[in-house]
């Protein structure tokens, strides 16, 4: 009953900022908006606030769905890495944005319509790396799910994720940039730890979740915590940043 409220309150969110979206378009107010975005935080915030579950949006204003502290985090690194490898669980305009800014991107997408989506993004923009999106959908467990290989989101305590995390141990070579952002995220951080090349990163969405908590601080890695606004949400949220000690 709970899940059930849950969704049906975040669906009309979304909705009502949809319409306000048109609203404020009619009156001029995303140009206002537009004008303000790229010299100031706030302002970019509040136009990402339309673009909420807007993959366009969200790429139009060139922002991956993370906090803003990381995201600054990640663009220094990446600016200063221009032949940075990267890896990424879960596919969206993160995808797109790691694209414009990495040597080369791999992404592993779980949902059949998302990764179609995401491909067809991808293939109608000149970005800067060679990029993979691949689709590597979960598995019936049949109850017999490893626990690192689970998804926390409801609907998918049935299904085993464990190729989709290991993915990654099938890909040549070490990787500048690990981001993980998509299901049965233990497994893949724990996959992710051997695959991270000196003085990389390893981004972790949504770290603030308690599922998550165990796994993170006792990956043997140093972590730093970026709590505050993301683009589109509007709470904050946390995003942490984990490297090698």
């Amino acid at each position: 009953m709970t899940f059930h409220l849950e969704t049906v309150v975040k669906r009309l969110y979304v909705r009502v900022l949809r319409c306000a979206r048109a609203f404020a378009g009619r009156l001029g107010l995303l140009k206002l908006l537009d004008a303000a975005a790229s010299g100031h935080r706030w302002a970019h915030w509040l136009k990402s606030l339309f673009a909420i579950r807007d993959i366009d949006g969200l790429i139009e204003l060139d922002v991956p769905w993370w906090t803003y502290g990381a995201i600054d985090v990640a663009d220094a690194f990446l600016a200063a890495h221009p032949d940075a490898r990267v890896f990424e669980f879960g596919s969206g305009a993160s995808t797109v944005w790691l694209a414009r800014r990495a040597a080369a991107v791999i992404s592993v997408e779980h949902d059949r319509d998302w990764h179609a989506l995401v491909s067809s993004r991808l293939a109608g923009l000149a970005c800067k790396a060679s990029t993979q999106l691949q689709l590597v959908e979960a598995l019936q467990a049949g109850g017999n799910t490893n626990s690192r290989y689970n998804s926390g989101k409801p609907g998918f305590a049935d299904q085993s994720f464990e190729t989709y995390a290991t993915e990654i141990l099938r890909q040549e070579g070490l990787f500048d940039l690990i981001a993980i952002d998509g299901r049965a995220r233990v497994g893949c951080l724990e996959h992710a730890i051997g695959k991270l090349a000196p003085g990389g990163l390893i981004i972790f969405d949504n770290s603030g979740r308690a599922r998550y908590s165990e796994a993170i601080t006792t990956a043997g890695l140093d972590i730093r915590r970026y709590r505050g606004l993301t683009p589109s949400l509007p709470y904050f949220e946390e995003t942490s940043i984990l490297t090698h000690r």
